[in-house]
Order: C-alpha cells, then sequence, then structure tokens
C-alpha cells in the first residue's frame, strides 16, 4: 500500500466540486438548507484521528503506556485514514463546489447561510484530511536502528546473534 498523495486528494476534490457545482446548479431552489451536522461529525473524527496518531506514535517508539500495537492493527488504522482523507476530499470537494455557486448571491439570506454552512463544511473537511494524513504517516513503521547504535552483545554470544 503506497501512501497518499496529496495530488490525488486534490483531484478527487476538484471532480467532485465540479459534481457539486453541477448538481446545485440543477436544483438549488429545491434544496433545503445545508445542514451544520456535518461539522461536528468532521472535526470529531478529525481529533480522534490525531489522538490515535499520538498514541499510536508513542506506543511504537516505546515512549508510551502500553505494549507495542499490533502489526495488523496498524494496517488496519492505515487504511482507515486512507479511506477517511478520501472522504474528506469528497465531502470538501462537494462543500466547494457548493461555495463557488452560491458566491454570487451571498447578498441574499438564504445563500449567505448555506455559503456559511459550505465554507465551515469544507474548512472541517481539510482539517480532517490533515488528520488522516497524520494518522497514515504514523502508522509507518520505524527506521530500525544503525549497527552503532544498538548495544554491544553480552559475553558468550557469537557477535552475528541477538
Amino acid at each position: 500500500m503506497t501512501p497518499t498523495r496529496l495530488r490525488t486528494l486534490l483531484a478527487v476534490a476538484a471532480v467532485c466540486a465540479a459534481a457539486g457545482w453541477l448538481a446545485v446548479r440543477a436544483a438549488f431552489v429545491s434544496l433545503p438548507p445545508l445542514p451544520w451536522t456535518t461539522i461536528p461529525a468532521l472535526l470529531l473524527l478529525a481529533a480522534a484521528e490525531t489522538a490515535i496518531a499520538r498514541n499510536l506514535t508513542a506506543r511504537m517508539t516505546g515512549r508510551g503506556s502500553g505494549k507495542p500495537p499490533e502489526p495488523m492493527a496498524v494496517a488496519r488504522l492505515a487504511a482507515f485514514a486512507k479511506a477517511s482523507s478520501v472522504a474528506a476530499a469528497v465531502f470538501g470537494g462537494l462543500a466547494a463546489g457548493f461555495v463557488i455557486y452560491v458566491a454570487d448571491s451571498l447578498d441574499k439570506t438564504i445563500p449567505r447561510h448555506d455559503a456559511i454552512a459550505a465554507a465551515s463544511t469544507l474548512a472541517a473537511a481539510v482539517i480532517l484530511a490533515a488528520a488522516a494524513l497524520y494518522l497514515e504517516r504514523c502508522c509507518r513503521a520505524p527506521k530500525p536502528p544503525d549497527d552503532d547504535e544498538l548495544p554491544p552483545p553480552p559475553r558468550g554470544q557469537p557477535h552475528g546473534y541477538r
């Protein structure tokens, strides 16, 4: 599994922004006001991923309490981070398309309310994407120590065995 690239997330966001703009353009009059519920959900997910990443880093480096994480758990967290970064790009792109469409009508009450909700959703999606990329980076295996940093072998054992 390769690390998520920022340009991939930007491409997903751009495609979703175009699709969102087209959808809003076709149906803005019949759409209900944008809900605010996605903003706290995205921010809570970002906070949870950041906390998991900090705990995982501490446990992988031996600084935290508890035993080192299981490799399969780390792989699952990496997959979760990849999925949530793409989901953040999708939500952010759709919100960006909405903001672009209503940018011309900010002098009216309902489009202004929707623009604020969409811009806040976009900001929350960017925060979630950053937290997901941080978690994915924390899932990388630490570099093994160099031979110079290893302690000397105990007496009575040949040098090649540790």
